[in-house]
C-alpha cells in the first residue's frame, strides 16, 4: 500500500474494533501504540488489583464488556483468552495474533520472576503463577494458544493478521491488514532492549542529579554545624 503523507486517524469509534490475540511480551504494547497512531481508542491489560485467581476469572468477562464500551482495540492479557467470546460479542471485527518463537518469547517472561499473579495463574494455571521452574509449561501453553487461534480462524482467514514480530512488524502490514493509510512517520518500537537500555541510563542520570543536587543542600549545613560554638 503507498504511503499516505496527509493520512489522518480514520477509527474513533467507527468501523469495526481490533482484538489484538498475542500473549504478553509479543509486541503487544508495539502494537498498541501504532493503533493509538491510527486513530484507534486502545485498552490495555487488567486485573492486576485482583489477588485471587478465580474471582478475576468470574469477573473478567463482566469487566472487558464494560471496557469494551470505551475502546475500538485491545491488547494485553487477559483480553487474548476471550477470543470466543470477543467475536461473539462484535460480530465483523478484526483479530491480530503476534507471534515469536516460544525459545525467544520465554526468556522475556522470565522478566516477571517469581512472583506469582492472579493474571498469569488464570492464564497458565493456578500453580503455575510464575515463569520460574515453569518455562516448559509456559511454552506449551504458549504454543496452545497460537494453535488454537489459527484453528479457530482456519476459515476466515481474512479477519485475521498474523504477525511474527521479527519480521513483519511494520506499517505496511498493519494497514494493508486495517485497509487504511500509512502514517507517514516511523513504525513505533517499545520495549526492546535498547529501549530499556535508554530508560535505565535515564533514571541513572536522574539519581544521580537528584544525589548531587540533595548534597548541595546538606554539605553547606553540615559545615555550618561544625562551626558552632
Amino acid at each position: 500500500m503507498p504511503s499516505d503523507t496527509t493520512a489522518t486517524p480514520r477509527h474513533r469509534g467507527r468501523g469495526p474494533k481490533v482484538f489484538c490475540l498475542g500473549f504478553q511480551k509479543t509486541g503487544t504494547t508495539t502494537l498498541g501504540i501504532a493503533l493509538e497512531k491510527l486513530g484507534y481508542r486502545v485498552d490495555g491489560p487488567f486485573g492486576f488489583f485482583y489477588d485471587d485467581p478465580e474471582k478475576l476469572r468470574a469477573d473478567m468477562h463482566d469487566i472487558a464488556r464494560r471496557r469494551l464500551r470505551r475502546f475500538d482495540a485491545v491488547q494485553d492479557m487477559p483480553w487474548p483468552l476471550m477470543y470466543r467470546e470477543l467475536d461473539a460479542w462484535h460480530p465483523g471485527s478484526k483479530f491480530i495474533l503476534t507471534v515469536r518463537s516460544p525459545e525467544s518469547w520465554i526468556k522475556s517472561i522470565m522478566y516477571f520472576g517469581t512472583f506469582q499473579h492472579p493474571i498469569q495463574q488464570v492464564t497458565y494455571g493456578t500453580d503455575y503463577g510464575t515463569p520460574v521452574g515453569n518455562e516448559e509449561h509456559y511454552k506449551a501453553v504458549y504454543s496452545a494458544h497460537n494453535e488454537e487461534i489459527l484453528d479457530y480462524f482456519k476459515d476466515r482467514k481474512s479477519d485475521l493478521l498474523v504477525i511474527d514480530i521479527t519480521k513483519d512488524f511494520n506499517w505496511e502490514t498493519l494497514c494493508g491488514f486495517l485497509e487504511c493509510p500509512i502514517p507517514d512517520e516511523p513504525f513505533p518500537r517499545a520495549n526492546t532492549k535498547e529501549s530499556r537500555t535508554r530508560l535505565l541510563e535515564r533514571a541513572r542520570r536522574r539519581a544521580l542529579r537528584a544525589y548531587y543536587r540533595l548534597g548541595r543542600r546538606i554539605v553547606p549545613r553540615v559545615r555550618s554545624l561544625s562551626r558552632d560554638p
